[in-house]
């Protein structure tokens, strides 16, 4: 709806152009329509607005109300015409509050009904060419023990972001970037402990892996005498036991299906990925040596100072900044256009050094990085305190088993990314509307019980072809109007990547169809307004249903 509007504000200026009442500019800047359209806070003001005659100001150095009054008037002459824009408002200091007509939105439930599934794709998407293959990193957790609390977070916000994307028209693969190099220090540190040597990320979990593989151990014990190969190889030799776990459990209980497994020690380490690009940032004069170690010069990159790329230990083990820029390499070469991170906060510091890494290697496409922050534990009034030093860590897989992956992946998607988050156990058991996610599964099981007594008394017919201009209380327009929010806001999350707008919007939605259901009665005496209003039910459970399927949350018939 969006961009129809915006063309009928488009055609008004061009008139204005052609007319002389305004002088000659460009309606496309950068790439990108200079009209844009909102929608307001509060329905008084709108159906949607715009601010064009504020930014028209300063190319016409004409008062902003003139402007959009003479905007306004031109729409108008063209509303019976265009069926769409009904009346417009002109607000201080310049702001044009637009109005649909009822017909209009009513009509929209028809596309609704006929899309079904498909509703929400964003026709004609004008995403094209290299810039539409995304690689969504995320997750990635080390492969030295089961996903706790923190990886949630990570995990169903990668997941869901991705599914946006698609819909938004983008072609996404969605990796998990297995950090098993032999030489990295969480593999080293768990081949000691495998061997008996160390007791970092012992649990009761690791102790019955260990036994698993303890005759391979012994053989690894018995005939490697060098103690840092040994730790190497005891360590990815676990670490390989532990991803098969970890596989299993992010398809099968977390319902995540990667497309891509990218392991560090396979396509970096052996392929000499990491060797070659060590040696193309020292051929290009990017790197120098400073107290034993060497520097990568990315301070003049956008980095606030030089990093060390090469410690000054015996073995020069290279910093986690090397094989990070040989893997960004290899998306870049993969010919992925938009790369997306998903990382933990103790990434933070990590941020500008990777970007600054990609100006060096002259990518001319997107990085994205997500930051996720901490995610904390409480009963009711009761916080449960944690910590890893102490073993004091609540599995993912015990989180599930206790409160469902419904209300998991509901409440983890509640929050923004960059804010802290508290998950109340309480709550998420709890079997009411005082629950989001039963409280939005109930409305889709009301919905359904609905439509089958409908089938029933043979009147789910009158769906096909309703009379629409029937639903004209406030109650139904506003539920048509939240609806029609839908596709508009799969484009917004494609471009700002805020994932929890979704899980509110089907609150809201929720909300808007539960008042509609205590206002309107939908099977009544009146046939033609029980097909009005069939077909709007059923409009609200596929955007209810499509919404819930993004957001990877069942969508019950019956509760």
């Amino acid at each position: 709806m969006k961009d129809d509007i915006r063309k009928i504000i488009e055609r008004a200026i061009l008139v204005a152009q052609k007319s002389g009442i305004f002088l000659s500019f460009d309606l496309i800047k950068d790439g990108k329509p200079i009209v844009e359209i909102d929608r307001p806070l509060e329905k008084i003001h709108g159906d949607y607005s715009s601010n064009i005659a504020l930014r028209l100001s300063k190319i016409l150095n004409q008062d902003a109300c003139e402007i959009a009054t003479k905007i306004g008037d031109l729409i108008l002459e063209e509303r019976e015409k265009t069926g769409i824009i009904n009346g417009v408002e002109i607000v201080h200091p310049g702001f044009l509050n637009i109005f649909l007509f009822d017909k209009y939105i009513q009509n929209k439930i028809l596309e609704i009904l006929k899309q079904k599934d498909g509703y929400g794709n964003i026709q004609g998407s004008r995403v094209r060419g290299r810039m539409s293959k995304v690689l969504l990193e995320f997750l990635s957790a080390n492969p030295t023990g089961q996903l706790h609390l923190g990886h949630g977070r990570n995990a169903f916000w990668g997941d869901v972001l991705a599914k946006v994307l698609t819909k938004a028209g983008y072609i996404v693969k969605k990796e998990y970037y297995i950090n098993n190099a032999k030489a990295s220090t969480q593999i080293k540190t768990l081949g000691q402990t495998s061997v008996g040597e160390g007791e970092a990320y012992l649990n009761d979990y690791l102790e019955e892996k260990l036994k698993v593989k303890s005759s391979k151990l012994k053989v690894l014990i018995k005939n490697t005498k060098d103690k840092e190969k040994l730790y190497c190889e005891a360590g990815f030799l676990m670490a390989g036991e532990l991803l098969r776990d970890l596989k299993k459990f992010i398809e099968k209980d977390l319902k995540i299906k990667f497309d891509i497994w990218f392991s560090e020690e396979d396509e970096l380490y052996k392929k000499k990925l990491v060797e070659k690009m060590h040696k193309w940032l020292k051929d290009n004069n990017f790197v120098y040596k400073k107290e034993g170690a060497e520097w990568l010069k990315i301070g003049g990159y956008g980095d606030s100072k030089d990093r060390v790329l090469v410690r000054s230990d015996e073995v020069h083990t290279p910093t986690y900044l090397l094989p990070d820029i040989a893997y960004h390499a290899n998306k870049i070469k993969r010919g992925f256009g938009r790369l997306i991170n998903i990382w933990g906060a103790d990434h933070q510091g990590h941020v500008k050094s990777m970007k600054a890494s990609l100006k060096m290697l002259k990518f001319n496409g997107v990085l994205d990085i997500l930051i996720t922050q901490m995610v904390s534990l409480k009963e009711g009034d009761k916080k449960i305190k944690l910590s890893k030093r102490k073993g004091k860590v609540v599995t993912m897989k015990s989180l599930i088993d206790e409160v469902g992956l419904d209300s998991v992946r509901f409440f983890y998607l509640l929050k923004s990314l960059d804010t802290h988050m508290e998950l109340d156990l309480e709550l998420m058991k709890e079997q009411s509307s005082k629950n989001p996610v039963f409280y939005v599964q109930y409305a889709h099981a009301r919905i359904q019980s609905i439509l089958k007594k409908a089938r029933i008394k043979n009147q789910e017919s009158r769906i096909r072809n309703p009379h629409l201009e029937m639903l004209s209380t406030e109650s139904e327009l506003e539920l048509i109007k939240e609806l029609l929010r839908f596709p508009e806001l799969i484009e917004e999350i494609s471009r700002d990547y805020q994932v929890h707008r979704l899980t509110h919007y089907t609150i809201g939605l929720a909300d808007k169809f539960h008042h509609f259901y205590h206002e309107c009665r939908v099977i009544g005496d009146d046939e033609l307004l029980t097909g009005a209003r069939l077909a709007l039910i059923e409009a609200t459970k596929i955007t209810l249903k499509n919404t819930l399927n993004i957001l990877g949350v069942s969508a019950p018939e019956k509760m």
